[in-house]
């Protein structure tokens, strides 16, 4: 019997993953739990994803897809603003060589889907639960994964891309990703004319406006748009969501908020709340408030056989150094390479990939492992730096000093 390979999850890692594995015609199911995104759906505003030459940028050669990617990374230039609490800018730069270009997080998946083997694909599959064990129709051990109407089915391998709460990472840890302390509200603004102070200190780029220990973060987006990120520290997770709830007032009131920041950076947090106010009363807004959760730097699980998580499910951390796709991707990359040299050694044979790929799939996850955790402490840093009362200076002078 033929090996069975299972991909769950259609985010970067899966879907960067199963193209990879099409690419060396390695047979696989991938599942997803959304219905089959549409074309109209695709074209809407999303973030950011700048890709990186070791990781992100070497998969996407790895697919064959350069000279279709590149086009894709003139919505956002890498021109950079920084600007403290009251909106005065601190450094503006066009930016340096374009070796980190960005992509709209929707134009990647629609790059990746658009050569991905549909036939592979099952959308509207919620993984509910997973398990190691024996199969009565395979005495040999293999993992069977319920998607609950859909029935159950065994699989010699799965690879769990399914996000912060993967429930393939089950199998391996008990360790769930924890609060991190910073919450955000994100808002579309559309049409960027509509927003004249933002519009003039945003640019063609992206602004981070820092003061207090807390911060905006914004950057262009499709359709003539731009994306807002209000961001606060905060030990209770619903905090930002109860103080948006309580209108602008609360927001700009409270010290431990926006209360601090004045001019032009003040006027952006209102139209974020005005945004998110429209949001809650018309579906073709998008606004929401999320706490960030993240996994413990660095961390790790005794290997198991059979089973094993990349990306957010492996190493999920907040995105304060542009890492996490990146990780997500050079995961897939590595994972790849994995499975083609043992199917190389066990063609048709699913006993024989199971032994083969078992040893290389620990040493892949110990590499993944430590190059999450130099990333992870990377994350920790610019978080303190960010947050810290005077934030903005710093990062400027990070700037300044060639940090872009």
């Amino acid at each position: 019997m033929a090996p069975r390979l299972a991909i769950v999850g259609g985010g970067p890692a899966g879907l960067t993953l199963g193209l990879l594995l099409h690419r060396r015609r390695i047979p696989f199911t991938l599942f997803d739990l959304r219905p089959q995104p549409t074309d109209a759906e695709l074209a809407e505003p999303s973030g950011l994803l700048d890709l990186h030459e070791e990781s992100g940028l070497e998969a996407i050669r790895a697919c064959g897809l350069m000279d279709e990617f590149l086009p894709l990374t003139a919505l956002c230039t890498q021109a950079m603003t920084v600007a403290d609490g009251s909106g005065a800018v601190l450094h503006r730069s066009e930016g340096g060589p374009e070796n980190r270009p960005e992509i709209a997080r929707h134009d990647l998946t629609r790059l990746l889907l658009r050569h991905f083997p549909a036939a592979s694909v099952r959308w509207g599959h919620k993984l509910v639960s997973a398990a190691r064990g024996p199969s009565g129709s395979d005495p040999g051990a293999v993992t069977t994964l319920d998607f609950g109407p859909h029935g159950t089915q065994d699989f010699d391998l799965v690879v769990g891309a399914d996000g912060a709460w993967s429930r393939v990472r089950a199998l391996l840890t008990d360790v769930k990703p924890a609060y991190t302390g910073i919450q955000y509200l994100t808002a579309t603004l559309r049409p960027i004319t509509r927003y004249p102070v933002l519009a003039e200190l945003l640019g063609t780029g992206m602004l981070f406006c820092l003061g207090a220990g807390n911060c905006i973060i914004t950057h262009r987006a499709a359709q003539d748009s731009a994306i807002l990120y209000l961001c606060v520290r905060g030990d209770d997770p619903d905090l930002l969501a109860r103080a948006t709830a309580q209108g602008t007032e609360r927001l700009l009131g409270d010290d431990e908020l926006f209360g601090t920041f004045t001019g032009a950076a003040r006027e952006l947090i209102a139209e974020g709340c005005a945004e998110n106010a429209r949001g809650r009363s018309d579906a073709g807004q998008s606004a929401f408030v999320r706490p960030l959760y993240a996994l413990p730097a660095g961390h790790t699980w005794p290997h198991k056989a059979g089973a094993t998580v990349i990306g957010d499910a492996s190493h999920l951390m907040s995105p304060f150094a542009g890492e996490g796709v990146n990780l997500a991707m050079w995961d897939a990359l590595d994972l790849a390479g994995v499975i083609a040299a043992a199917w190389e050694k066990s063609p048709g044979d699913a006993a024989a990939f199971r032994d083969a790929v078992d040893e290389p799939l620990g040493q892949f996850e110990k590499k993944m492992a430590e190059r999450a955790g130099v990333a992870a402490e990377e994350v920790i840093s610019n978080t303190r730096m960010m947050f810290a009362e005077d934030g903005a200076k710093v990062l400027a002078s990070m700037f300044q000093g060639g940090g872009e």
